[in-house]
């Protein structure tokens, strides 16, 4: 038998205060109000709870058994109360993100530097895996918001808004600074030993059906699973390295690796923030996504 919650409410008020009229005023009823709950819960439970003395009401033996339970009932809520306040104005709380390695390190790492020297109460988890595995965890509701690389395929209440533009170029140690200064057919990108990333990722394919649609067909002479790897295999001359120009770009400015430019370069494409529309978000992982959406 579950009685009316505000019964208990006006009980609680009503011991704590020793008196109807410091309840009414706790509670901002009137008094009748509040006499006429505690006569209601005595009737449903078939117990007398309270009696009047000289120094106000106390609560009889069943009185005091009840508010025992009552209190520490009451006390919790008052916890949730706090708690849930403090999580609305981002004193604490949690955010799951998916990224990979490019995108939390070319765009989502400065964000989460700004955002928890703001909210340093909010616990901030990130679960690195390719694009991919990163739109799977967001369909299953596993993470609030996920920053992936494009181009993607629209998805029925998938949210994919682009937040900044990246380039995938190929890179390459002395050993082939031959073939700078001028454009190179794609061609010949059958004839070099490629080193690029594992087929799984979406970054390979993307560069994969790139070089397909220009009837280019290669076949990788090392497969890795991460962009730094391909920039080091390139600096030893093992071959000329596929990836995002991010990971290169200081290794292109000190001339310890080379950009061999194309005719036709792979077209440009975008991070991506995703997030399932059917998903309300918590204060905190809305006001790192209006952050982010805000400043780009």
């Amino acid at each position: 038998m579950i009685v009316n919650l505000e019964y208990y409410k006006v009980f609680y008020h009503v011991v704590k205060c020793g008196s109807v009229t410091g309840a009414a005023q706790a509670l901002s009823l009137s008094q009748p109000a509040v006499s006429q709950s505690v006569r209601q819960l005595e009737t449903v439970l078939g117990v007398t709870l309270l009696r009047r003395t000289p120094r106000g009401i106390v609560p009889t033996a069943e009185g005091r058994l009840l508010f025992a339970h009552v209190e520490k009932g009451y006390g919790q809520f008052e916890i949730g109360e706090k708690r849930l306040l403090q999580m609305r104005n981002l004193e604490r709380g949690e955010i799951t993100i998916g990224a990979s390695d490019m995108t939390l390190r070319f765009f989502l790492l400065p964000f989460l530097e700004r955002f928890h020297e703001k909210y340093p109460g909010i616990r901030i988890s990130v679960t690195n895996g390719p694009t991919p595995a990163t739109m799977a965890q967001l369909r299953e509701g596993r993470i609030d918001f996920g920053v992936v690389s494009g181009p993607l395929e629209a998805e029925p209440d998938i949210d994919m808004r682009p937040v900044r533009r990246i380039r995938d170029v190929f890179v390459a140690g002395q050993k082939f600074a031959s073939y700078t200064g001028q454009s190179q057919p794609l061609k010949l990108l059958e004839r070099l030993p490629l080193i690029m990333l594992d087929a799984n990722t979406s970054t390979r394919r993307y560069v994969q059906r790139f070089l397909e649609s220009r009837a280019v067909s290669v076949s990788p002479e090392f497969e890795l699973a991460t962009s730094d790897m391909i920039v080091q295999f390139s600096l030893h001359d093992l071959g000329v390295g596929c990836v995002v120009r991010d990971f290169a770009a200081e290794k292109i400015a000190s001339g310890e690796l080379v950009e061999i430019a194309f005719d036709t370069p792979v077209p440009e494409r975008n991070f991506l923030v995703a997030s399932d529309e059917r998903s309300r978000h918590s204060c905190a992982a809305q006001r790192l996504l209006d952050m982010i959406l805000e400043e780009v």
